[in-house]
């Protein structure tokens, strides 16, 4: 496993879990913005353009076929 691919892992599962955690909290009603402010900010520290950025960030499936890579490599 290279040191770019574990890299390129954690902070695809960052985004991944601030998608999570957005998710969570909009389905009780909270607005993206309330989420940002009181949740994301004091623990990713990330700005609101990049928030909204990962938002959009289609990282599952990219997060997936990295993973897969990895456990092929080491099972080769």
């Amino acid at each position: 496993m290279k040191a770019q691919d574990k890299g390129r892992i954690n902070f695809l599962k960052k985004i991944v879990e601030v998608q999570n955690i957005t998710l969570e909290h909009t389905a009780r009603g909270c607005t993206q913005i309330w989420v940002y402010r009181k949740i994301i900010y004091p623990r990713f520290f990330i700005s609101l353009k990049t928030y909204y950025r990962w938002l959009g960030e289609p990282v599952k499936k990219e997060l997936a076929e990295l993973e897969e890579k990895i456990t092929y490599q080491i099972k080769s």
